[in-house]
């Protein structure tokens, strides 16, 4: 991540405890030069590599072990029942102290949700816990989410800066690309069942230099099916499985590479089917979402784009 930490910038007055059970709202802490006040982190919570020191504050309720199938028929399963997909520990919540908390309020799915956590600190009476939750719907909510939580630490002024930064490398990468050609374009966020990656990616796409065909820019990720995919028959397929890396994303993948259907399409026939880290850049709606544009302009136009991210961030099938 070459986004420079703000820490240095300016000091802070307050001494915050912070828990951050978003990953991405992790990565936005410390950009925003604040690690060393958080004190707890989500169980997915990773990068920068450091945070995985402290303790984390959730789980799963599902074995995350198995086929795309397999845990898509899990968390189904759970949320057909009304309940919540992730677990939080409200006693070790309570023990670290926090005086923020951050969750988000998008999707059950992805991670601890706003309800999970005012179930677990409902019961603290008399503490001030201020919990700020996240919607990243699309790049502006986004841009929004960096400035919630910076507000929440009284300090403003650090999320224009980091957000100037990632802007000016964003708007860099989509002057360039703006008249090169428009390669056609579907983003798959899962594998089986088949669905296609929406909200911010389809921005990202577009900034690129691509055209994606299925996602809609701040709408949820669809399901699709084999027919849509057919009729679209984009020129580019990027894989980017929420939740998964490279290597977890190649071992799924016969399960459409098995398939007739799969070898009549455009970008599988010219070789332009692409595997990606979605775990650490697609599905993250933070800083890094500047080397997920730099991924996918790499991968579009390899001729005028290289960043260093190919075979660490994506790969040819």
């Amino acid at each position: 991540m070459r986004i420079v930490s703000l820490k240095r910038l300016e000091p802070y007055v307050l001494r915050h405890r912070i828990v951050s059970l978003i990953a991405s709202a992790t990565e936005i802490v410390c950009a925003l030069g604040f690690e060393d006040a958080l004190v707890g982190r989500s169980h997915e919570c990773d990068y920068p590599p450091s945070v995985q020191r402290l303790p984390a504050c959730s789980e799963p309720k599902f074995n995350i072990h198995g086929t795309s199938r397999e845990i898509d028929g899990r968390v189904k399963t759970i949320v057909r029942e009304s309940l919540s997909v992730y677990r939080v520990n409200g006693d070790k919540l309570k023990a670290l102290k926090p005086d923020i908390i951050i969750t988000q309020d998008h999707c059950e799915v992805c991670a601890v949700s706003l309800k999970d956590v005012e179930q677990a600190v409902c019961d603290w009476f008399g503490n001030k816990v201020k919990i700020v939750s996240l919607r990243p719907n699309d790049l502006k909510d986004i841009w929004q989410g960096i400035r919630q939580i910076a507000d929440a630490l009284s300090q403003p002024d650090r999320a224009e800066k980091l957000i100037k930064q990632c802007q000016e490398r964003m708007l860099a990468i989509e002057q360039k690309a703006k008249n090169l050609a428009q390669p056609t374009v579907v983003c798959i966020e899962w594998i089986e069942p088949l669905m296609c990656a929406g909200n911010w990616v389809p921005e990202l796409v577009a900034m690129a230099g691509g055209r994606d065909l299925l996602g809609k820019p701040g709408k949820h990720s669809p399901w699709m099916d084999w027919e849509q995919l057919q009729q679209a028959d984009p020129e580019i397929i990027i894989v980017m499985p929420c939740g998964w890396d490279i290597q977890r994303a190649a071992q799924e993948m016969p399960v459409l590479v098995k398939k007739n259907e799969w070898h009549q399409l455009k970008a599988v026939k010219s070789k332009q089917v692409y595997l990606t880290d979605g775990n650490q850049y697609f599905n993250r709606p933070g800083p890094r979402l500047v080397e997920s544009l730099e991924i996918l302009a790499e991968i579009m136009f390899p001729h005028t784009f290289t960043f260093g991210h190919k075979a660490q961030g994506w790969r040819v099938l």
